[in-house]
């Protein structure tokens, strides 16, 4: 549980960072249609959750640093029996300045009426642009009314993404409960797996225990069997898995908004192959790698490269790739092979916010920063690639935070040697 303390703790950093003369405007998340008249489940829009705790739609949040009263202010929906019988409990308008420490709050469908007044007192607006048409278009309308007043538009992403970056205690430990679930649900995985099941199967196992743990999925699961596993973004899961190939599971649940991230391959039948256990090996020696270059100081590529070069060595040394390791990371001919990156920030989104660069320059790493390490390997079934390696998809994925010393792997739960991988499936 994140305390209100420190909700109000960011919003008050975010003024202070943003200055007196400015406003800032953060809208919740809309409802999103399904089909018909059901919705998808809803998720509270990240900026706005992160700043806010508040989880409900129709909300809209309005700081103004340089107020003498009532500087934090939200707009949400009134309290509402009949609606409320139908739909839920509602926080209204007293909640909201008891529960979620505002300065005032008003009835949403009062917006038009009081907003166009506050923006009158400010030279700046912050706002995230482009991220909720409805509401761009809304505050462009306001502000063509002020005439010769109106205050300049100013991007909010670079100062609050910037603040979203370094995680806090809670935050890490929201991160430690998603990562435990997470890790429990892809073993859970591994011992169901057997030939004759099949991807959707394996997938079920995943959200079982996601449910009743109480995380929703973070994002989507990639459950590929055998050739699947080459699709990076593969979410059919709905093919029966080989029974001489291997699995790949891409999945991560969140706890109180917070995102986990793992991938583990493993053999369908519960035994690595030997070309199989080659190809493995070479992931998880570059994920490992990589590993011990996310450490404060380090730049965030440092881990990519280390990745990079130990997958290209191995690559080479199974007559996957031709010509010396430096002439092969020069001209990217592991590409074919090893397509993305080898990891990202992680946090509210599973792609969370934050600059990789900084004046052109690969940021440096912070405590607190924590990120994803993802390396893999892609074998296509060209002519030119021996048949026991065709089809062949391996991806090894855990969260790691940075600290004062040694990484810390969240997800370290879930095993990723092969043994132990063998030894979990066998019992």
């Amino acid at each position: 549980m994140i305390k209100q303390q420190e909700f109000l703790r960011r919003r008050q950093r975010l003024m202070q960072e943003v200055g007196e003369d400015a406003l800032v405007i953060v809208a919740a998340a809309p409802h999103k249609l399904r089909n018909g008249d059901t919705f998808y489940p809803y998720r509270q829009d990240s900026d706005f959750l992160y700043l806010t705790g508040f989880c409900e739609p129709e909300a809209l949040l309005v700081l103004r640093p340089g107020h003498a009263g009532a500087r934090q202010v939200l707009f949400l929906r009134e309290r509402n029996p009949e609606r409320e019988r139908w739909d839920g409990k509602r926080l209204g308008l007293a909640g909201a300045r008891s529960q979620l420490e505002m300065d005032d709050a008003f009835p949403i469908g009062d917006l038009g009426d009081i907003l166009p007044a506050m923006l009158e007192d400010c030279r700046r607006v912050y706002h995230l642009v482009g991220k909720h048409a409805d509401m761009d278009a809304r505050l462009l309308g306001w502000l063509k009314q002020l005439d010769d007043r109106q205050p300049e538009i100013v991007p909010l992403e670079p100062v609050l993404h910037e603040q979203r970056l370094i995680k806090s205690h809670d935050e890490i430990r929201c991160m430690r409960r998603a990562a435990k679930v997470s890790a429990a649900a892809i073993t859970r995985a591994m011992r169901a797996c057997r030939p004759g099941m099949t991807e959707a199967g394996l997938t079920a196992e995943l959200v079982h225990e996601y449910t009743r743990n109480g995380c929703p999925p973070a994002y989507l699961p990639i459950v590929a069997g055998g050739q699947n596993a080459c699709i990076l973004h593969y979410v059919d899961n709905n093919q029966p898995l080989p029974g001489d190939g291997l699995v790949l599971i891409d999945a991560g649940c969140e706890h109180l908004g917070y995102a986990a991230d793992i991938s583990r391959t493993f053999p369908v039948n519960g035994r690595f192959s030997a070309p199989q256990l080659a190809l493995y090996n070479i992931v998880l020696e570059a994920q490992r790698a990589a590993i011990e270059h996310v450490r404060a100081g380090q730049p965030f590529e440092a881990f990519h490269d280390a990745a990079t070069r130990i997958l290209t060595r191995g690559l080479i040394d199974l007559g996957l790739l031709d010509g010396s390791l430096d002439e092969n990371l020069e001209n990217g001919r592991y590409r074919r092979f090893y397509m993305h990156k080898t990891g990202h920030w992680l946090g509210l989104d599973t792609h969370d916010v934050g600059d990789y660069r900084i004046e052109g320059q690969s940021r440096v790493l912070e405590k607190n920063m924590v990120v994803t390490v993802e390396p893999g390997l892609y074998i296509d079934d060209g002519d030119d690639i021996p048949a026991h390696f065709r089809n062949i998809g391996i991806r090894i994925e855990d969260d790691i935070r940075v600290t004062d010393g040694d990484p810390e792997n969240l997800t370290d739960a879930v095993p990723s040697d092969p043994e132990k991988i063998e030894a979990v499936m066998q019992s």
